[in-house]
């Protein structure tokens, strides 16, 4: 699976940095933190993703 997300600019550079810091592609670095916040325990997942739906539930809801 394909997705396409998009960052701020302060989240855009703090990817970077730490991409940069740990000497591998911004893009392989968010693909590693998506694959392991969807392999986490079941209760770790689950408080992340409502954080997630939550934070962005007005969103959501204008693109119905």
């Amino acid at each position: 699976m394909k997705i396409a997300i998009e960052l701020t600019g302060s989240q855009e550079q703090l990817l970077t940095e730490t991409a940069t810091r740990l000497n591998v592609p911004a893009a392989d670095l968010a693909a590693a933190v998506v694959r392991d916040l969807v392999t986490r325990p079941e209760p770790d997942f689950q408080r992340a993703a409502e954080r997630v739906l939550e934070k962005n539930r007005p969103l959501y809801e204008r693109l119905r």
